[in-house]
């Protein structure tokens, strides 16, 4: 695993922001300047790549490439994955984006001003392209097996994973890598703020995502990039290295309804096939990690759609959203990382800023700070716009 977040720029640090409950949000002025509603967002550190890139492979990536290289660098080196293995293996790609809005902008933006098409730069049409994630990876990487993104709004990183687990499971593929990654720029999510789907609580940045309480008042955007590899159990034992967890199961549906108001019966069935391909019963399942991103009509039907489907079981079930913010297209693969790295710790992190349940939220157990009780299963949702739904069900080894 690898990972840039908010929360640290790698698994150690991410692992100690999620025990100590610390938040990523913070106020950034210049969006007022812009005209923004809500200046909140996710701080996420800028990749240094100098040292470890030409100026020529940089001038092809995206701020999202830039994030998604790191987090895949540390993710191989952890693998033991070096460059002759990737060079004489077909190695798969698949990495959820859907969006590379500030590099749209900047070459347009230059159009306008210039008048001439020419001084876009050569790399303009590439970092322009949603695919610019997994092209430029598969490029520095030299990876030569399956190469594509998927674009599944912020369910995309979760499904990437999801069907890097079946590719493997079918034979077509060993060693997938796969991952998620969200531009953290004003131009990215402008229009969010003008649909008013950002918190105003701007006097106080670290308790404005409030997932599942009830006074929220709108999400946070964050992002960064998230990185596993998925191998099968054989071809790991070959390269004598230890998995870290194993996927079980992998669910999806589609709400077949509004384009952003999500209803009860897509994620309850997304859920249901989640459970069902993994084997797994609710008794084995030591958590939950909810899409939630502070929304009232979000939360409150997600938190129908797990009631529906856990029962009174009291299964913990908490949303990192209140740490991290909405991470968007690469939360569904950061917070798979997030629940592995609490699953390995012995501990759950708790639901930031969950106060006061509203009633959907009070039919699940919530906890509001950390438990340090170990578990060795859990469930991540994640669900996007135009009613795309993904769970994962993944275990410890």
């Amino acid at each position: 695993m690898g990972i840039w977040s908010c929360l640290g720029t790698d698994t150690l640090q991410v692992r100690d922001s999620l025990y100590e409950g610390r938040s990523g949000i913070v106020l950034d002025p210049s969006r007022k300047e812009m005209g923004f509603r809500s200046a909140l967002t996710a701080l996420v550190p800028s990749p240094s790549l100098k040292s470890e890139l030409s100026r020529n492979v940089r001038t092809f990536m995206s701020q999202e490439a830039q994030y998604a290289y790191c987090a895949t660098r540390d993710a191989l080196a952890q693998a033991r994955l070096d460059g002759d293995f990737l060079a004489s293996n077909d190695v798969g790609l698949l990495y959820g984006n859907d969006s590379s809005a500030e590099s749209v902008y900047t070459a347009l933006r230059t159009v306008e001003e210039k008048k001439d098409t020419m001084l876009c730069g050569a790399g303009a049409i590439f970092r322009s392209m949603n695919s610019n994630v997994s092209m430029n990876l598969g490029c520095i990487f030299k990876l030569r097996g399956i190469n594509l993104t998927v674009s599944g709004a912020c369910a995309s990183g979760s499904h990437a994973i999801g069907l890097a687990a079946m590719l493997v499971s079918s034979g077509l593929q060993d060693i997938v890598v796969c991952g998620g990654a969200q531009e953290v720029n004003p131009y990215g999510v402008a229009a969010f703020d003008g649909i008013s789907a950002f918190s105003m609580r701007e006097d106080e940045p670290a308790r404005a995502s409030r997932p599942f309480d009830r006074d929220r008042d709108g999400l946070v955007p964050g992002g960064g990039a998230a990185t596993l590899v998925v191998e099968s159990l054989e071809s790991a034992a070959r390269r004598g290295v230890r998995p870290i967890a194993e996927i079980l199961g992998y669910g999806f549906s589609s709400n077949g309804d509004h384009i952003s108001t999500p209803n009860v019966e897509g994620p309850a069935k997304s859920l249901e096939m989640a459970l069902r391909s993994s084997g797994v019963s609710l008794r084995e399942i030591g958590y939950i990690n909810a899409h939630a991103t502070s929304t009232q009509v979000g939360d409150a039907n997600e938190a129908r759609a797990i009631s529906s489907v856990i029962g009174d079981s009291g299964i913990p079930v908490t949303s990192t959203k209140g740490q991290t913010g909405h991470e968007m297209w690469m939360a569904g693969a950061s917070e798979v990382i997030y629940s592995i790295l609490m699953m390995k710790g012995g501990f759950i992190a708790g639901n930031l800023n969950f106060e006061h349940p509203d009633e959907a939220s009070a039919r699940l157990n919530i906890p509001a700070l950390r438990i340090d009780r170990g578990f060795n299963c859990f469930i991540s949702n994640s669900f996007g716009f135009g009613g795309t739904n993904s769970t994962l069900v993944v275990g410890n080894v």
